[in-house]
């Protein structure tokens, strides 16, 4: 697919919010590449680079291979994904410390009219849609609902965690860093992304690319011969994950991390009102409805692709 530069600009662009989301434990940056439209472009490119673009590299050369596994196209939103996480994250990881009521209430909104706009895209309803998006559902409220584990960072450790991490990150609704907090490698990975441990990020970033060429090849298969269902599935996914994304929520157990810093494990969603007498914070809650209001918004203009 042939873009100009400007689209190029606007593809990384959108690749940045993707890091940015990913950064976030409970939001998904598969969910901002299906709201951005590049969802399935995505999965099929990714798809390409496989032994396939290895037999085009050595029959027609290097720029054929470019073109077959859509180059240009990865490397631009790979660019901007990478961007994110060593900057922009950085904003959106001191925004959820100090103003998680409304960073979650924005992304409560965007998940919220993603799910309706994955389902208009079904195109129709019936028996079997709808299971397959209550199967959805409930799988993503059983893992959203699943306490963090601590784990032991060796080196396979690592490299599970980047393989199980990147596939979740790929689907919307299912959070690549809450999978990381499960299996309690959400810390040491930005510990080491901030740190430049390029041994960790060797293993972390490998175990990505083993996971994601080869889930991509499942997901591609899945939109080529079952793609209502597909879709109904990843939106049962995107609801699902509205459970992790509460605006109002009361801490029931923390663990200490490497920094002596105490870390929400166990957390409880609650009404504001609830959420003032427990924490005594403000729920600001016409604020937080704004925000929920404006990521619907968003979603719905930009749905009008």
């Amino acid at each position: 697919m042939q873009r100009s530069k400007k689209e190029y600009a606007v593809l990384a662009g959108k690749g940045m919010l993707m890091g940015a989301a990913d950064a976030v434990p409970g939001v998904s940056g598969g969910t901002v590449a299906f709201i951005t439209g590049i969802y399935e472009e995505l999965i099929h490119s990714l798809k390409q680079c496989g032994p396939e673009a290895l037999k085009v590299l050595f029959t027609q050369g290097i720029a054929a291979c470019w073109r077959h596994i859509n180059g240009t196209f990865l490397l631009t939103l790979v660019g901007g994904i990478l961007f994110s996480l060593l900057t922009l994250a950085r904003v959106v990881l001191y925004l959820l410390d100090q103003y998680p009521v409304l960073l979650w209430s924005f992304f409560f909104g965007l998940i919220l009219a993603s799910t309706w706009s994955v389902m208009r895209h079904t195109g129709r309803f019936g028996w079997n849609v709808a299971a397959v998006f209550v199967l959805g559902t409930l799988l993503a409220l059983q893992v959203t609902s699943m306490t963090p584990g601590v784990a032991d960072p060796g080196y396979m450790m690592i490299f599970v965690s980047g393989m199980v991490a990147i596939c979740a990150m790929i689907l919307p609704g299912i959070s690549g860093s809450f999978i990381l907090l499960l299996l309690g490698m959400y810390a040491p990975v930005l510990m080491a992304l901030k740190a430049f441990q390029l041994d960790f990020i060797a293993v972390f970033v490998l175990g990505c690319v083993i996971g994601l060429l080869s889930f991509s090849r499942v997901l591609s298969w899945a939109f080529a011969h079952y793609r209502v269902l597909t879709l109904s599935l990843l939106g049962g996914f995107m609801l699902g994950s509205l459970n992790r994304v509460w605006p109002w929520k009361y801490t029931l157990s923390y663990s200490i991390n490497r920094q002596g810093e105490e870390v929400p494990i166990q957390q409880k969603n609650i009404l504001p009102d609830t959420f003032h007498a427990l924490t005594g914070q403000d729920p600001m809650t016409l604020v937080a409805v704004g925000l929920m209001v404006l990521g619907v918004i968003l979603v719905l203009v930009l749905d009008r692709r």
